[in-house]
């Protein structure tokens, strides 16, 4: 049975691995990557599924905002462990994202991704052509969703990180991590 639960900090090595297998390290070359670096997931909309205790899909949202200053939340990555693809793994976490940020409060969602897949979920281009990513992309795949009618009236311009830092190890705390890194190795 698979399970779609928010994802907890014991999931971090998993879907980072889930992650790797599915999009490779040039992942991190990726124009959305720029609005993840450093920052946070928003809070209680980061999502896995699970099956017989394995992470074999995620999806994660991030708070963005326009030029306009119109909030958003950028979705992605969503990856589905390749063995356990056309299960419908991957609509399960775009559903259960989508309805938790409407929940929530959030007006829209922004994603760069396949318009045949996500259009299924709602996501079109009709109201990103006036926005811009912080480096190179293909705007036929910035799509969007606006979770409440006029979500999205008078986005444009570039869309920036907004959500919360990561927060910064002081040295003490950093030379633990390594420790710890170091006993995990040698284990």
């Amino acid at each position: 049975m698979i399970t779609i639960r928010q994802e907890r900090p014991a999931d971090t090595r998993a879907r980072e691995a889930l992650l790797d297998l599915c999009f490779g390290q040039g992942r991190f070359d990726k124009t959305s990557e720029r609005l993840r670096e450093g920052r946070l997931p928003a809070d209680d909309l980061s999502f896995v599924a699970v099956e017989h205790g394995r992470v074999i899909g995620t999806v994660r949202l991030w708070n963005i905002s326009t030029a306009a200053a119109r909030p958003a939340l950028l979705l992605g990555p969503l990856a589905v462990a390749p063995d356990r693809r056309r299960r419908g793994v991957g609509a399960s976490l775009m559903r259960r994202a989508r309805s938790d940020a409407r929940r929530r409060g959030h007006r829209a969602l922004i994603l760069v991704g396949d318009a045949p897949y996500y259009g299924r979920f709602g996501f079109t281009a009709a109201k990103t052509s006036l926005l811009e990513l912080p480096g190179p992309y293909d705007a036929a795949r910035l799509l969007a969703l606006e979770l409440v009618p006029g979500g999205l009236d008078g986005a444009r311009g570039l869309i920036r990180a907004t959500g919360q830092l990561v927060p910064k190890l002081d040295s003490c705390a950093a030379a633990q991590v390594s420790q710890s890194n170091i006993i995990s190795l040698a284990a």
